[in-house]
């Protein structure tokens, strides 16, 4: 009976975690193609755009803002339809002294002196927001000048409520598109999430909001980006669209350490927004259902399924050759995993290697978030990761 089990839980784990990250592209593929539709944004005059406020919220940034706010200031959109907010999240190293150099008479600075965390911060920012838009992006962001006008464009259409933009990594040295695999594959999710109509929330570097819809989110709330879209759309049912030509770009992660405990952070967002998003989960919702549960949910619990797959084939080694065989190959990856942080070099051994520490390392990340999650140690206010 025991044997039964280990084998039931090993192929329901297997199952689990190859949906995720294979199985599911596939069969979303497959339902883009028969069922999906490409939306297009009408072309524009500049008297018919909506009027827009740009909020970044920005917690010592002083490294990085006087440049973010010179890229906000190029923003290719009309003047008296343009207002550009900096919310300061109790900033302490000159940030608001920057900011408040500039001239710009469509610049604000709202100077919140005590640190409270980034959706506390929006909350209020976007209450003295007065554009109709709101587009939110980050401060070690930089967008392209186009970006606010194509997302802008959409919202010519009273049954969008949200238009997400598309993150460019790049490299900090020489500023080129250094998009890995795995963000390129998120990406490619994305468009065909989008052709559904299934889009789960936005990226925070670059996303657009009907102001009219939003309300407001639980200060404590880690990943707004996702709950802000996903909450508007449960509430109002608003459409959800991406926009892959209106670009931002940041640089790629500089360090293992840094990345790591922004993913940990994510992670344990994710758990939260659960509570929260619920009843998205429910079949009626119909596409943003199947892409909630097979996307996000199975994503944020693989570390569980691949934990279950490896925990039963070692307790069922000698059983089988078979089980023996998929229990030594997953040792084997995961020895992969950690050599993968070790070896350099740029060729496809080392890249093959470096794939599978940066698996690996995502769901450990996953597993760490679940605890902060599970434990109450997540908090509301960030810190500042190197990107």
């Amino acid at each position: 009976m025991a044997i039964a089990i280990l084998k039931v839980i090993f192929w329901v784990s297997l199952a689990l975690a190859f949906y995720a990250y294979a199985g599911y592209p596939i069969v979303l593929w497959l339902c883009s193609r028969m069922y999906g539709r490409d939306q297009t944004a009408p072309a524009l005059g500049d008297q018919h755009l909506p009027s827009l406020s740009f909020v970044i919220a920005a917690h010592n940034e002083a490294a990085v803002i006087a440049e973010r706010v010179r890229n906000l200031v190029a923003t290719d959109y009309p003047a008296n339809r343009l207002e550009m907010i900096v919310a300061s999240d109790g900033s302490d190293d000159g940030t608001v002294e920057i900011v408040q150099g500039f001239t710009n008479p469509n610049l604000r600075v709202l100077d919140y002196r005590s640190r409270r965390g980034k959706a506390a911060v929006l909350n209020d920012a976007i209450r003295q927001a007065r554009g109709d838009v709101i587009v939110f992006s980050d401060a070690n962001t930089f967008t392209d000048p186009q970006a606010a006008r194509r997302l802008a464009r959409w919202f010519h259409d009273p049954s969008i409520g949200v238009a997400c933009g598309r993150l460019i990594l790049t490299d900090p040295a020489t500023g080129r598109n250094v998009d890995s695999l795995y963000w390129r594959y998120e990406t490619t999710l994305k468009r065909l999430e989008n052709r559904l109509g299934a889009l789960l929330g936005a990226n925070g570097a670059i996303y657009a909001l009907r102001r009219s819809l939003f309300r407001d989110i639980g200060n404590d709330v880690a990943v707004d980006d996702f709950v802000i879209p996903l909450l508007t759309h449960l509430r109002t049912r608003c459409r959800l669209v991406y926009d892959a030509g209106a670009v931002a770009f940041e640089e790629s992660p500089a360090e293992f350490g840094a990345e790591f405990k922004r993913r940990s952070r994510i992670g344990a967002g994710g758990f939260q927004s659960l509570a929260i998003l619920a009843p998205l989960l429910h079949p009626r919702h119909g596409w943003i259902a199947f892409a909630f549960w097979s996307h996000k949910v199975l994503r944020w619990t693989c570390p569980f399924w691949l934990v279950g797959a490896l925990l039963s084939s070692l307790l069922l080694i000698g059983e089988s050759r078979f089980f023996t065989a998929a229990a030594l190959g997953q040792l084997a990856l995961y020895a992969a995993a950690v050599a993968g942080y070790f070896v350099p070099g740029t060729g496809r051994g080392a890249r093959a290697l470096r794939l599978t520490s940066m698996f690996a390392g995502m769901n450990v990340a996953l597993l760490v978030g679940f605890w902060l999650w599970a434990s109450r140690r997540q908090q509301g206010a960030w810190q500042r990761t190197a990107r």
